[in-house]
């Protein structure tokens, strides 16, 4: 059964798009002006490596210099207009097997015929020494699912996105103690949303601390930390490593859909998966250039690819 989030339509999507970056955005703009209707699930504006962009001035018909969240705010706020839904929520796990395809967030679980993946090439390449053995007990990735779990502990967020700065507001308004641990000296967010963490009472921010290691034996016990000073052990409940990498984003996936060395989603020409209804766009499938406007360009044939399985149009077999 379909269950919507507040605010949405009841009933299930024609087309969902998972991610909001420059391919997702543009995916949603064409599927929704062919008279889709589309779902966007995406994390942040700022998740994405476009997100983070502070200068891009090689966007055709853009006359730079333009920061990468302003032109997908562009992008996206074209494929509302065309009545495109966004959401900004982290996409679980999905089952794209069936027919409908299902998509799980912390908020719903949405439906859709059609499936656009474009959720880009940051994530995670290894865990941590420690970090496999200890989750589920301890260890998480999502404070929306797990925060009841760790009420009146002291936790560790290490990461430097919005993601991470929601996740950890969200935390503590359970835990004891929440330890922002940043490995960079800046964190790219809202200023707004940065005050709101930098203030809070049970947050301590670090920044330029580098996790190192997740300790405990049957249960998350301390973290190892690196720091300008030297190595140093913080004693914690919980833990939510939520940083980034260039491993492209497939783990919801589950393995339902063949991926190509490197753990790229494998397409054909037309952006098509070997999954039917299942479409690819962006960093996240295997490709040697990673610009935007190549990002763009593959949502918007992931979107025309989507229509035409959709309305039983003829096209030929998958052949990537």
């Amino acid at each position: 059964m379909f269950i919507a989030s507040e605010g949405l339509p009841r009933g299930g999507y024609e087309v969902i798009v998972i991610g909001g970056g420059p391919a997702g955005a543009t995916a949603a703009l064409y599927a929704a002006r062919a008279g889709l209707k589309t779902l966007v699930l995406d994390k942040g504006l700022y998740e994405g490596a476009a997100g983070r962009a502070r200068r891009i001035e090689n966007f055709p018909g853009i006359p730079g210099p333009i920061s990468g969240a302003e032109l997908v705010r562009r992008i996206r706020q074209q494929a509302e207009a065309f009545g495109a839904a966004l959401r900004e929520e982290k996409v679980l796990r999905a089952d794209v097997l069936r027919d409908p395809k299902e998509v799980w967030t912390a908020q719903g679980v949405y439906q859709a015929k059609a499936v656009i993946v474009a959720t880009g090439a940051m994530g995670r390449n290894q865990y941590l020494p420690g970090e496999e053995g200890l989750i589920g007990r301890g260890v998480s990735y999502c404070a929306a699912c797990d925060a009841p779990l760790f009420r009146d502990v002291a936790v560790a967020v290490a990461g430097a996105t919005a993601e991470a700065v929601e996740e950890a507001l969200t935390l503590a308004r359970f835990a004891s103690r929440v330890i922002f641990l940043a490995p960079t000296l800046e964190v790219l967010v809202p200023e707004e949303l940065w005050q709101e963490l930098a203030s809070h009472p049970k947050v301590e921010v670090r920044l330029g601390v580098r996790l190192l290691e997740i300790l405990g034996e049957e249960r998350v016990e301390a973290v190892r930390v690196a720091t300008k000073a030297g190595e140093e052990v913080l004693p914690v409940a919980g833990v939510f490593p939520l940083l980034q990498g260039t491993a492209p984003v497939v783990d919801f996936l589950g393995g339902q859909v063949p991926l190509a060395e490197g753990g790229c989603l494998r397409v054909d020409e037309l952006m098509r998966t070997p999954v039917p209804g299942v479409f690819a766009a962006g960093d996240v499938r295997c490709k040697h250039f990673r610009q935007a406007v190549l990002a763009a360009a593959e949502g918007a044939q992931a979107a025309l690819s989507a229509e035409h399985y959709l309305r039983g149009r003829a096209r030929p077999q998958w052949g990537g």
